[in-house]
């Protein structure tokens, strides 16, 4: 059995790769082609912590997600989120990795949004604005950038200096929410709140947003008129049960994202879009498997190259 830690995971992950990856998951997972019990969570209080259990079995894989959420590590200097995944071969059960999972959460969220703006996005956008400054908001950055070309980015976080010190990393401009948002193509939010950071007055018609934070019944990064606009999320049971941004609103959700991959629905890409992501067992699965792939076609090229030059 391997045992990855995320240094190891993050020689082996690109997003490039992975991208196609989650576009292929979610089209399964609303093809009804996965067993995915929506997630449990116990709250640990105090400090006020939740421990999430995420199973689920693909056509292609078997595993387990742990996930942590500590809000107040960030006082510590620690990351907010850890997980640890665990995969089984779906054939005899026998277990096949153990990897850290905190890189991969970031990066299969970011790389959903890309494959959710490579539909929804009007293909000339131009301006991305990001509201929040954290490890979800670099990793998005990185991912939209493969599925658009932006001409202007620009970040707002409840932080100023935070704001400041990331629009510089990424040659973003730091300004006020409403004039991030405002004629901006693409939004992200991608922060801790649990209330509406965006207006829905401040979006440009025809614009997509990534709503990404507000992970709990009863928190909100989306204002009602925000959500009422044409929304997608990557699971209905899910949202329906953990998305305080469509619990609180009343917001009707139009389909799920794989969905409209798949051509089931309309993807309605020029009007106002919302994709209210929560994040999936299934798309950490898939993205754990990438992993597992490479490194065994790896070690297989490594053997080959061996027996080679042994003989």
């Amino acid at each position: 059995m391997l045992f990855l830690d995320e240094g190891q995971v993050r020689q082996h992950l690109r997003m490039a790769e992975l991208i196609p990856a989650m576009e292929r998951t979610l089209i399964d997972f609303s093809a009804g082609k996965v067993t995915q019990p929506v997630r449990s969570v116990i709250t640990v209080d105090p400090p006020g912590g939740f421990f999430g259990m995420m199973p689920a079995l693909t056509p292609e894989g078997l595993g387990i997600k742990i996930v942590t959420f500590y809000a107040t590590n960030a006082e510590r200097g620690l990351a907010t989120h850890m997980a640890t995944i665990f995969l089984v071969d779906p054939e005899t059960g026998a277990p096949l990795a153990v990897m850290d999972g905190r890189l991969i959460t970031e990066m299969r969220t970011a790389a959903v949004s890309a494959v959710a703006t490579k539909l929804l996005a009007a293909p000339g956008a131009k301006v991305l604005a990001i509201l929040g400054s954290g490890v979800q908001a670099r990793s998005h950055v990185d991912a939209l950038k493969l599925v658009r070309r932006f001409e202007e980015i620009r970040v707002w976080s409840r932080t100023p200096a935070h704001a400041e010190g990331f629009a510089e990393e990424i040659g973003g401009k730091a300004m006020p929410a409403e004039a991030a948002v405002r004629d901006a193509d693409v939004v992200v939010t991608v922060t801790s709140s649990k209330t509406p950071v965006l207006n829905g007055s401040w979006l440009k018609s025809g614009c997509h947003v990534n709503a990404v934070g507000a992970c709990r019944p009863d928190w909100r990064e989306l204002d009602d008129e925000a959500m009422a606009n044409v929304v997608f999320v990557d699971s209905r049971q899910g949202a329906m049960k953990e998305s305080g941004d469509v619990i609180l609103s009343g917001a009707k959700i139009y389909a799920e994202l794989g969905e409209a991959l798949a051509g089931k629905v309309p993807a309605r890409a020029n009007e106002t879009t919302v994709f209210k992501s929560l994040g999936m067992a299934v798309e950490d699965i898939a993205a754990a498997l990438v992993v597992y792939r490479l490194i065994g076609k790896r070690k297989n090229s490594e053997e080959s190259g061996k027996t080679r030059k042994d003989s």
